[in-house]
């Protein structure tokens, strides 16, 4: 069984973020091999600047009340936004919610 040349990577967003990408759960980017969870925001959030500005800041930097997770490990553990994801896997993105 071989693996296809090109599958995608799947970004799952949590409710609260999904009207800032059209209204969608999941966003989904094509690898032909492993990219960086970096390139990955950057190429999903392309056409939803509202959802890229809520996930990082001016710098670029992850917010700090936005968890991303690629295989189940939150990245701030790994190597950050460096961290390579392969085509196939899942990435969840997690933002913490405020209450009073």
């Amino acid at each position: 069984m071989s693996v296809p040349v090109e599958a995608p990577i799947t970004v799952v967003l949590p409710s609260v973020l999904q009207p800032l990408a059209g209204g969608q759960s999941i966003l989904t980017a094509p690898a032909e091999k492993a990219v960086t969870v970096e390139w990955l925001l950057d190429r999903v959030t392309g056409d939803y600047p509202a959802l890229s500005r809520r996930l990082r800041d001016e710098t670029g930097t992850v917010r700090r009340y936005v968890n991303i997770y690629v295989n189940g490990n939150e990245i701030r553990g790994l190597q950050g936004l460096v961290t390579a994801v392969a085509p196939g896997q899942e990435v969840l993105i997690i933002q913490s919610v405020a209450g009073g």
